[in-house]
């Protein structure tokens, strides 16, 4: 995670805005923010090497790095290729994939399905978002809710029971300009006019995305465990994407999972995008509440619209 804190108290100096409101409506008190020079491939490069010492793995040892980012440093080359170079996994294949706020959950799905067909035997899943560089801080309903920060595991085949059981994944491109960049790609290029409208930075219908991400996680969450033959009670841990605090209790309740069973710390990083999910399962490892034997739903959804669910038993 990156140093500085950037609190509520600190937005109202910057944008008309209040604690109270910014609390009842999302849950987030504070997030944090990349500095100027550290990018994606530098928060994630360092998640990696912490994911890696962890592991017992080398570097030389990775045979495939996916980076799911919605903020590459670069539109050319892939951020993965960046930090590969950073890590000095020189024998691995690296590249970016896009799901926005579901990209943890794409990211690992890819994964698995190179080494299930034995083109890998190690690999190194990274989410990384420096959403602070695509927001516009002078939108106060969009700029309260984004942190940066990125989270990385070591994923290889699974010896016995635990491994992954089931995934869900789903998209509907008919929505996407709920929530979008609407300008900077290729379509239409960066120019001075987008610049002074902002038109590269994020735009969001927010109640419109509220009502699809609950609508669309309870059935990612659904879905995700008849795949896998458990139930609701049977989840030892949901870590959903910690979009909005309202989304996650909303979804909790549709899959019948008590709020003491949901791990939630968006009120101190906010909606960090496809880094959001990783994060969280390393602090419930940290804090004993992810241990080995339990099953853990995972679940998000983000711009796309992309949506998706994944059962594991840990």
């Amino acid at each position: 995670m990156p140093e500085r804190v950037l609190t509520n108290a600190d937005l109202e100096r910057m944008v008309k805005t209040n604690e109270e409101w910014i609390v009842e409506r999302t849950g987030i008190r504070e997030r944090r923010i990349a500095a100027d020079d550290e990018g994606a491939a530098d928060m994630g490069a360092k998640a990696s090497l912490r994911a890696m010492e962890r592991a017992g793995v080398e570097p030389g040892e990775i045979d495939l790095i996916v980076v799911a980012t919605a903020t590459p440093d670069r539109w050319m080359p892939a951020t993965a290729c960046d930090m590969q170079a950073l890590l000095r996994a020189d024998n691995a294949v690296a590249f970016d994939i896009c799901g926005a706020c579901t990209g943890w959950l794409y990211a690992l799905t890819v994964a698995e399905g190179h080494i299930a067909a034995g083109r890998a035997e190690i690999a190194l899943v990274v989410a990384a978002e420096k959403m602070s560089a695509i927001v516009d801080w002078t939108d106060r309903k969009t700029c309260v809710l984004f942190g940066d920060g990125a989270g990385a595991a070591v994923v290889r085949a699974a010896n016995g029971p635990r491994g992954i059981l089931s995934s869900y994944h789903r998209s509907d491109g008919k929505l996407a300009d709920l929530l979008c960049r609407p300008a900077g790609g290729a379509a239409i290029p960066m120019s001075p006019d987008v610049l002074q409208r902002g038109d590269h930075l994020v735009r969001m219908a927010g109640r419109e995305v509220f009502k699809s991400a609950v609508r669309s996680m309870s059935e990612a969450a659904d879905f995700a465990l008849q795949r896998a033959g458990l139930r609701g009670q049977d989840v030892h841990v949901l870590i959903p994407h910690q979009a909005n605090v309202r989304i996650i209790e909303a979804t909790a309740k549709y899959a019948s999972i008590p709020m003491d069973r949901v791990f939630v710390n968006v009120d101190r990083f906010g909606n960090m995008s496809s880094a959001t999910v990783p994060v969280a399962i390393d602090e419930a490892v940290e804090q004993e509440r992810l241990k080995p034997g339990m099953n853990m739903l995972m679940v998000a959804f983000g711009a796309g619209f992309t949506w998706g669910a994944m059962a594991v038993r840990w």
